[in-house]
């Protein structure tokens, strides 16, 4: 299932997660705000981040928290690649502006998913409902029937009785059409609202429901949290924290010398000046194809040549750039996220230290990580074999990848 917008492109998903909250209705938490409590020896806002994070349809994730709870969150995410986390402000109304704000500068989404970080059993099946539904909705929430008889209460005694027919429990996440909930909140930051869901209302943006789940609660309470202890250890499959893999991968190209001005070749997602040309049935990248390689052995997903066949006329001098953009489909359908990439690139010539830099911006761009994340090396073989004789390139690379 892929949500696209309306020129048929992916959405872009962002998941917002508000850890803000100081938990003083939580007894017995020894002044750590309760998001920080772990079940399961992980914290709950772990817990919680990774239910979204193991969803391949959530593009990124983006944390609210206090501003004393810096320490806490970078330990309680440590390993985790995700967006910088945004300060919160004096409410929660005005946390979440802050969040959209933020996004709206950098990373903007078109779809937003805003979650309690205190509601860690959130499932797949509501994150997915809240998404589909959202191809035809501007706004969804999840929510539960109500199922006891509520009195209206003053003074101590009953007022009257709530016909319980038509009320809902709402829950989070709830899902928006980006733009949709960023002018709400905008046009009524002024205004006291309890959820997000009735800003859009009040701007007259209509609001769907999916149904929720009775586990899918909020951790308010010591009752709560014991709860939360108990379900964790009960549930069949519970929320796994991450599991590390690696795979390898190579490439070798031959290269023969012609006579033609300005030639270029490809290498690492760049055109590099070169009076070579690469033999190759694609546009014959040795750096990508190793990653590529190196990346689908991570996943166990085969090679390039099962995913690529050069016997196959689509493939047929095709950007290799577009093929790593596939590859890396596959790694996010298998809610894997990568780590990180090791080259070394293996010839005599040409010279790569000059590109190593772009190597590793274009190679990042593609695979949506830090630069950082990709280490590009360069050698020789002293002259030695067809490679020391200038009549190849070969590229090996790894690849680290948190499942």
């Amino acid at each position: 299932m892929t949500t696209t917008n309306k020129l048929g492109k992916k959405s872009k998903i962002t998941a917002i997660i508000t850890a803000c909250g100081r938990g003083l209705r939580l007894e017995s938490n020894e002044g750590v705000p309760k998001q920080y409590l772990k079940i399961n020896n992980i914290p709950i806002l772990r817990y919680t981040i990774l239910a979204f994070l193991n969803n391949p349809q959530i593009d990124d994730i983006l944390c609210i928290i206090h501003q004393d709870d810096k320490e806490l969150y970078y330990k309680a995410v440590e390993g985790i690649d995700i967006l910088n986390p945004v300060l919160g402000g004096e409410t929660r109304q005005k946390s979440i502006l802050n969040g959209l704000v933020a996004l709206s500068e950098e990373n903007k989404p078109d779809l937003v998913l805003i979650h309690d970080a205190v509601r860690p059993f959130v499932s797949k099946k509501i994150i997915d409902g809240i998404i589909e539904k959202l191809q035809t909705h501007p706004a969804v929430i999840p929510a539960v029937a109500v199922e006891d008889t509520i009195k209206k209460i003053d003074d101590g005694k009953i007022e009257w009785t709530l016909e319980r027919q038509d009320l809902w429990r709402s829950q989070t996440p709830q899902g928006f059409v980006f733009d949709d909930i960023f002018d709400s909140h905008k046009a009524f930051k002024n205004l006291t609202f309890t959820d997000d869901a009735a800003i859009n209302e009040y701007a007259g943006i209509p609001v769907a429901i999916i149904p929720g789940s009775q586990n899918n609660f909020k951790i308010t309470t010591l009752e709560d949290y014991e709860r939360a202890q108990d379900l964790a250890k009960s549930l069949s499959q519970n929320i796994k924290d991450f599991e590390y893999r690696c795979g390898t991968g190579f490439d070798v190209h031959q290269i023969k010398k012609i006579d033609k001005k300005d030639n270029k070749i490809r290498l690492g997602g760049i055109d590099i000046e070169f009076d070579h040309e690469i033999i190759a049935h694609s546009d014959g990248d040795v750096v990508l194809h190793a990653i590529i390689d190196a990346l689908f052995g991570s996943i166990g997903q085969g090679d390039i040549g099962q995913h690529f066949n050069d016997s196959d006329s689509r493939w047929k001098n095709v950007n290799s750039c577009d093929l790593l953009q596939i590859a890396n489909e596959l790694i996010q359908e298998k809610s894997a996220q990568i780590v990180n990439i090791d080259v070394t690139i293996i010839c005599q010539a040409p010279k790569i230290s000059p590109y190593k830099t772009k190597m590793q911006q274009a190679i990042a761009k593609i695979l949506k990580i830090s630069p950082s994340r990709i280490n590009i090396k360069a050698t020789t073989t002293e002259m030695l074999g067809f490679l020391g004789r200038g009549e190849g390139i070969a590229c090996q690379a790894s690849a680290s990848v948190r499942m």
